[in-house]
């Protein structure tokens, strides 16, 4: 589980469930026997290790950022209107704080909390990268809420609705891994992400622009984002999430139609 919490109930959740948590905390909880705040006992760490990332400025430039990374383990406690009904717990806290202060972005300043093993800067690095990685959990979510619309279901058991979330999961992986596809790999063939059948009805539902180019995989992928009423302008970004859905949802239900007909029909 990776996310970004408030509370502490969490503690109960993750055992129940017997799974780990890399959490990022916005409150400074307090620690030790209580006469002090995690951010006490941080204070005392020295920096571990240097981490350089990638990053994008106010205007989108990427530009690079230096991370001192700090961690240690600590005894976090409960709030304290809590304290009866949770226990205390010792966790690793990874702590990155950007060196020097820039000009044209906020501060990158973590502060993360984890039960699973920090042992090394490496172990620290590779906590922050996963953590790093939310925005993607955040835009899946994005797609099952908001395009597959997933809380707005009807179903009365349990069973029924986890058989249609666990559709609705493959459908928002694949228009997140579409839209992801098209800016890491665009030359790559169409068959990578599109049936023989989609590549069909894309050409002979979207006209390709006089200047189009060889028709790799971004060509197709165009298309979809078009059909999803992306204007696909010379000075337009990448085609996002929810054109690449509005697009796919558009082609799937004239792909259904054409099926549907030609059997009525004899075709």
């Amino acid at each position: 589980m990776i996310a970004r919490v408030t509370s502490t109930s969490f503690s109960a959740q993750h055992r129940r469930s017997e799974t780990h948590f890399l959490i990022r905390t916005c409150v400074d909880r307090l620690a030790g026997d209580g006469d002090h705040t995690i951010a006490d006992e941080m204070d005392e760490v020295a920096v571990k290790g240097l981490h350089r990332i990638e990053v994008r400025a106010s205007n989108g430039d990427p530009v690079q950022a230096v991370l001192e990374i700090r961690y240690r383990k600590i005894r976090v406690l409960p709030p304290i209107g809590k304290q009866n009904r949770y226990p205390a717990l010792i966790l690793t806290v990874i702590h990155a704080e950007e060196r020097g202060t820039p000009k044209n972005r906020k501060k990158i300043d973590w502060k993360l909390i984890t039960d699973l093993p920090v042992g090394s800067r490496a172990d620290a690095i590779e906590k922050l990268e996963w953590y790093a990685l939310r925005w993607k959990i955040e835009v899946f979510h994005k797609i099952l809420k908001s395009g597959c619309k997933a809380e707005e279901s009807k179903l009365r058991t349990a069973q029924r609705l986890t058989n249609l979330i666990s559709l609705f999961c493959i459908l928002s992986w694949r228009v997140f891994w579409m839209t992801m596809l098209n800016r890491s790999a665009p030359d790559a063939p169409p068959t990578l992400a599109l049936t023989a059948t989609e590549i069909r009805m894309l050409d002979r539902l979207v006209n390709d622009k006089p200047k189009a180019r060889e028709k790799a995989l971004s060509h197709y992928l165009i298309k979809i984002a078009r059909l999803g009423g992306y204007l696909a302008r010379a000075s337009d970004p990448p085609p996002g999430n929810t054109v690449m859905w509005r697009g796919l949802s558009r082609l799937t239900d004239i792909a259904l139609r054409a099926m549907v007909g030609g059997e009525f029909v004899g075709n």
